[in-house]
């Protein structure tokens, strides 16, 4: 599903469009002309199905064996689940955070809290986070080309360790791309995880706060293709007063 010229959703689960497997998060792909990417993998495994996201790619006009570069937001398992698969299928290199780069790479269901996921109905017992290379080159203020477009890390803990963002500029507007920070009206995604901090939280709200931007391209849930900022500073103001933002679940 385009967007704009320089971007299309070509995957999301219930949480979204429905556009792919029910557990996908929102998959991004970035045209920056000569280079093509993904943003974040989807869900995978037996909860998944990757092709459906190469569907939807070749449903937008592109051919799939162009994408050279799997950027993922974070560990989650619907953001990150389908890398191994994708990799396969496309031979591209995947990146993370150090962090998730570690977790991937080890196959670590305990770093991304995935027994404590399946006793909560999240996921079916037999799910299994499959590990595949990934180069953990995702630092705060890292500067990454895909074609035309720079995709600028900005690292933003909160919702979980190791989580990055990515503002991307040198399209038609210019994107934030924050995976599961902040959604539509302000609203947060708090999980009783261990890795999941509502002080760090409130620190990369701010950090987003103090970016220019036009589209808020999140994990799930609604897009915003102007004007996306709102959704930013209407969780800073909750923070800011002290409260806790409107939660996801």
């Amino acid at each position: 599903m385009r967007l704009t010229p320089d971007v299309c959703l070509v995957g999301g689960g219930r949480f979204g469009f429905s556009l792919t497997s029910p557990g996908d998060c929102h998959v991004y792909l970035l045209d920056g002309g000569d280079d093509l990417a993904l943003i974040d993998a989807g869900i995978g495994g037996v909860a998944g199905d990757p092709e459906l996201i190469l569907r939807e790619i070749r449903r937008d006009g592109y051919d799939p064996a162009r994408i050279a570069h799997l950027f993922l937001t974070h560990y989650h398992t619907d953001h990150m689940g389908g890398a191994a698969q994708l990799r396969a299928l496309l031979g591209c290199e995947v990146h993370g955070s150090p962090l998730t780069a570690r977790t991937l790479q080890a196959g670590d269901e305990r770093q991304i809290s995935l027994p404590e996921a399946k006793r909560a109905g999240y996921f079916p017992e037999d799910y299994v986070l499959h590990s595949c290379p990934c180069a953990g080159d995702l630092t705060e203020g890292d500067t990454l080309a895909v074609g035309n477009l720079s995709l600028r890390v900005i690292e933003t803990p909160g919702h979980a360790a190791g989580h990055v963002s990515f503002l991307v500029e040198g399209g038609a507007k210019t994107y934030l791309l924050q995976g599961d920070v902040i959604f539509f009206g302000g609203t947060v995604f708090l999980q009783n995880t261990h890795d999941c901090s509502i002080q760090e939280y409130a620190q990369s709200v701010d950090k987003l706060a103090e970016l220019d931007f036009d589209a808020h391209l999140p994990g799930h849930l609604g897009i915003s293709l102007d004007d996306g900022k709102r959704h930013i500073m209407a969780a800073k103001a909750t923070f800011d007063a002290l409260g806790v933002p409107k939660n996801l679940v």
